[in-house]
């Protein structure tokens, strides 16, 4: 059983940058799709990007060339840089693994953190 455990959030004024990391414990991730999903308030979950066993990455339209997710398979971690952060990017930012579907969804994966709270003023 993975443990997903997410840190790096916070607050930070529109133009900055965050990097969350999430760090799993229990079990080996190298061979598992991982990805981040957001939830805003009165939203639904939404995909924000993914990276395969194969650094295979994709991101949602909403944050290419601003966010970028990377991973680190000899430390157990999966990362996401987010620059030029705006006010819309506020949300509970959770890392999700293992996807035995489409990495976009959601509803393929197996494991789940709890989240952590991005806020971006403006």
């Amino acid at each position: 059983q993975v443990q997903l455990g997410e840190s790096g959030g916070g607050l930070v004024q529109a133009g900055g940058s965050l990097r969350l990391a999430c760090a799993a414990s229990g079990g080996s991730i190298s061979t598992y799709s991982m990805a981040w999903f957001r939830q805003a308030p009165g939203k639904e979950r939404e995909f924000v990007s993914s990276i395969g066993s194969r650094y295979t990455t994709y991101y949602a339209d909403s944050v290419k060339g601003r966010f970028t997710i990377s991973r680190e398979n000899a430390k157990n971690m999966v990362y996401l840089q987010m620059n030029s952060l705006k006010p819309e990017d506020t949300a509970v930012y959770s890392c999700a693994a293992h996807s035995v579907g489409d990495p976009r969804r959601a509803t393929t994966y197996t494991y789940w953190g709890q989240g952590t709270q991005v806020t971006v003023s403006s």
